[in-house]
């Protein structure tokens, strides 16, 4: 009678058959960063809900609350802190995206300076979506609307690029942008020139109001 011998924490009769003799067992290959799974698309989908929830409240008090004179100063001084904070920081992250772009950085370059700028990002937003309720925007005006809706595309955008940018991040370093893989490339492409669009959109708008509104005392 003949005992079974097994690898050590292996239950008997688990252990993987020998392959024929002359065949060799396939190497497992080396896959680059898929799409998110299902509990990262879920969280992506909560955060969204939480954007635009966010994103709708600001517009409703900015809507109904007049807080006065006083407060729409300090208010507007911390709006324009708050643009300097959020838009400066994703400047110089994109600046750095497009010198990888170029071949003059490396790709982990850009995520070494992408964990520093979100909190600046995330914050500056949350300050701007908080100042901009006590301005009390002129909700009737179709360049408002075009700045409202401009920033609530850019936050869900901003969620779509955190998550590509974290397939990005995956990649090997010397890493080219035409060798990534043509899905990845075309997410992150336009997922950059929307979030350039939106920004620059929202800012410009900005400015458009602050001086209308300075020529006609409003």
């Amino acid at each position: 009678m003949t005992a079974a011998v097994t690898d050590a924490g292996s239950p008997p009769g688990t252990e993987a058959p020998d392959p024929p003799n002359g065949t060799e067992l396939p190497e497992p290959s080396i896959s680059g960063p898929g799409r998110p799974t299902g509990n990262a698309a879920l969280k992506l989908v909560l955060l969204g809900v939480v954007c635009s929830a966010a994103w709708l409240a600001s517009v409703l008090i900015g809507g109904f609350l007049d807080p006065g004179p006083e407060i729409h100063r300090v208010a507007l001084a911390a709006h324009i802190l708050a643009l300097v904070l959020a838009f400066g920081a994703i400047l110089v992250l994109d600046w750095v995206g497009l010198l990888w772009l170029l071949g003059r950085r490396d790709v982990h370059d850009t995520r070494r300076l992408d964990s520093a700028a979100q909190p600046l990002i995330w914050g500056g937003l949350a300050i701007l979506l908080i100042s901009g309720a006590l301005l009390h925007p002129e909700l009737s005006s179709p360049p408002t609307q075009i700045k409202l809706v401009s920033i609530l595309v850019l936050m869900l955008n901003g969620l779509v690029l955190t998550q590509t940018m974290k397939q990005l991040h995956q990649l090997p370093p010397g890493t080219l942008f035409t060798a990534m893989a043509a899905g990845l490339r075309a997410r992150l492409l336009v997922a950059l020139c929307l979030s350039q669009t939106c920004w620059w959109t929202s800012v410009l708008v900005g400015l458009l109001n602050s001086t209308l509104r300075r020529w006609t005392g409003a």
